[in-house]
């Protein structure tokens, strides 16, 4: 007899649990809880990417800071520019005779009249 009570309620509790499980995978599966969800998972991204945003900009600003010491480049005092940078380029070859080389160079400038 103990025996039969025994199983009895074994069966009794599984089906209760399958029941149970059964019941909550279905409210899971509802289109109103998919939605949901969905906007959970959507406003997760949008902090974690918002996250990413932030660090880039720090790391962006003081990247930026890195490089401006080491040109020389001062801050300006807030309301005015920075002082101007003086870059030297090359000046452009025109038609000359080079007296090193007794050769004719040219300018390979495409927009020039020739």
């Amino acid at each position: 007899m103990f025996r039969r009570t025994f199983w009895f309620t074994a069966g009794a509790a599984a089906g209760v649990w399958a029941t149970t499980k059964v019941n909550r995978k279905i409210q899971q599966l509802t289109p109103e809880s998919l939605a949901a969800q969905a906007a959970n998972k959507a406003v997760e991204a949008g902090h974690r990417l918002k996250d990413f945003a932030l660090d880039v900009r720090h790391n962006m600003a003081q990247r930026e800071s890195e490089l401006g010491e080491a040109l020389g480049i001062g801050e300006a005092a807030p309301g005015q520019l920075p002082a101007a940078q003086r870059v030297i380029a090359p000046d452009h070859v025109k038609h000359s005779k080079n007296p090193t080389f007794g050769y004719t160079s040219y300018s390979y400038n495409r927009n020039e009249d020739h």
